[in-house]
């Protein structure tokens, strides 16, 4: 997946938080309204059973949740999870990934030191922010059901698909 020594993009060392930067830079929308969500939970969806994951997905514009769905071998608490997740990108404007990585890479934990309540963020991967170019981040795109690195890969590889066809 990433390394802090392995190559990037032609070649070049990077480190996970670079990559996680250069993800949010680059997959951007040209615009999101509730049929995009939907094609783009729908999207998701259809990825998620074809690999025959376990994983709750959340799509959501201005925190109104657009798309939800929960596959067989998730519970309730992949739905607390993926609200968790969503709260950290609605506040910081970055994937919940690279928000946990930012205070790993600082030695810190995100639980102990951002002075938020724990029970209402999680800065675990998963959670992406929807971008619209010329605009900024104005949602959030989601699973919860694997490991936090798998969760974040699995919408990060989908959005890139997805936005080769728009």
């Amino acid at each position: 997946m990433w390394s802090t020594r392995g190559a990037g993009r032609g070649g070049v060392a990077v480190s996970l938080l670079d990559e996680l930067a250069e993800q949010e830079a680059r997959l951007v929308f040209t615009s999101f309204d509730n049929e995009v969500a939907l094609a783009l939970g729908a999207f998701l969806l259809d990825a998620a059973r074809a690999a025959g994951l376990p994983v709750t997905i959340s799509v959501r514009r201005a925190g109104q949740r657009l798309f939800h769905a929960a596959l067989p071998g998730t519970s309730v608490d992949n739905d607390a999870w993926i609200d968790r997740k969503s709260r950290v990108v609605d506040r910081y404007g970055q994937s919940s990934y690279r928000v946990g990585e930012g205070f790993r890479a600082r030695g810190r934990t995100f639980e102990a030191d951002s002075r938020l309540d724990p029970d209402r963020y999680a800065a675990h991967g998963g959670v992406f922010p929807v971008t619209v170019a010329g605009v900024g981040v104005v949602g959030t795109v989601g699973v919860s059901g694997l490991p936090q690195a798998e969760d974040h890969a699995f919408v990060v590889g989908r959005l890139e698909e997805f936005l080769a066809t728009r």
